[in-house]
């Protein structure tokens, strides 16, 4: 079942989040690496700056999440996430789908560049990387990262049909 999350499920976003993000130690650039990769002051200013979480429970805990957030004349996907025991299970796609289905407009989505497999997982669901250039015009115009992870992710823009 696909919910919206609450203010309840805060420590379990945070938790799912640390849990499946340890796919990036060691693949994504050292120095953007933390412990915990997202901390929970951090998860929370997310929240306060528009990001609203569904999230997939399986046996009535929450198994994975994904966000939205509009900003300016876009929607960002973020923070797409599911435990590292659940995944394979069609969780990510069933997530994005339902978001797909919310949202209208033009929707991005940001993930490091050495995230291969998440690269793949967009493409599969209708997303394409854009150019450099409009990649670093996107980064900064929306999201509000260092310039060190402009410099190491991707955008990718959908171009599929609406589910």
């Amino acid at each position: 079942m696909i919910r919206p999350c609450t203010d309840s499920d805060v420590s379990n976003i945070y938790a799912i989040v640390n849990d499946a993000a340890q796919v990036y130690k060691g693949v994504i650039p050292a120095d953007r690496w933390h412990e915990p990769y997202m901390p929970l002051e951090k998860l929370k200013e997310e929240i306060a700056a528009g990001v609203e979480f569904c999230g997939y429970e399986d046996g009535g805990q929450l198994a994975g999440v994904m966000g939205m957030q509009p900003v300016q004349d876009v929607t960002l996907i973020r923070h797409a996430y599911v435990k590292t025991q659940m995944r394979n299970r069609g969780i990510g796609g069933k997530l994005l789908k339902h978001l797909l289905q919310q949202l209208e407009g033009r929707i991005l989505v940001g993930t490091w560049k050495a995230a291969v497999w998440a690269i793949r997982f967009y493409e599969k669901h209708g997303f394409e990387l854009v150019s450099e250039e409009e990649k670093n015009r996107l980064l900064k115009t929306h999201w509000d990262i260092p310039e060190r992870q402009v410099e190491t992710s991707v955008v990718m823009v959908y171009k599929g049909v609406r589910p």
